[in-house]
């Protein structure tokens, strides 16, 4: 369970860098002032994307998503405004990339509250507390091997250990990495270079 929650997580980052990506190829499509700014406020929201698979305490994890949330609303006004007066196929396809960025972190952000339930937390504690009381029970009368039977608990509190942090995408050992959206950073970092590089040479 907790296993395929963690890759359903890491697809999810992936498809959230795809659609930022695709969206700022999109962006092109818009008149050239419009284009700058979506473009710009993309990468606005790229830095708070990446940020947002960062470890932080909770109050600065509410303070990227109110900057992040300003971000959306800021880019779908300036989106909207030119969609209610050109209603054509290329608006109708930067429109509905925007909307598949905004869906695309609306999933990864129910993806990281979709964790391992309480109750299934408590069966599993019940379970384990069992299985060592019968442990113990039996190890009673192996007073020679008795070191054996510690392997048993210390197998259960392993891999009550790497449950809880896999099931954890921000803290613990094993965590989400914005790998993708820090890679798209890089890739837009290095166009802008060069895109300033050729206009001080012409």
């Amino acid at each position: 369970m907790a296993i395929d929650r963690h890759d359903q997580r890491e697809l999810l980052e992936e498809s959230e860098a795809n659609a930022i990506s695709t969206e700022y190829l999109r962006a092109d499509l818009l008149p050239p002032k419009l284009t700058m700014t979506t473009q710009d406020l993309l990468n606005q929201y790229l830095d708070q994307r990446i940020l947002f698979y960062s470890r932080q305490t909770n109050e600065v994890a509410q303070e990227i998503n109110q900057k992040t949330n300003a971000i959306e609303q800021t880019l779908w006004n300036d989106i909207l405004s030119i969609a209610r007066t050109n209603h054509t196929a290329t608006i109708a396809l930067v429109v509905s990339g925007m909307n598949d960025v905004f869906n695309a972190r609306g999933y990864v952000q129910a993806a990281w509250w979709n964790r391992i339930p309480n109750t299934a937390w408590a069966l599993m504690t019940a379970i384990a507390v069992c299985a060592n009381i019968l442990v113990g029970f039996g190890a009673r009368n192996f007073k020679k091997n008795i070191a054996l039977f510690m392997i048993f608990p210390f197998v259960i509190a392993v891999s009550f250990f790497l449950i809880a942090d896999i099931d954890s995408p921000r803290s613990g050992v094993i965590r989400i990495e914005a790998r993708n959206l820090i890679a798209l950073k890089n890739t837009l970092n290095s166009q802008t270079k060069i895109q300033t590089s050729s206009q001080g040479s012409n």
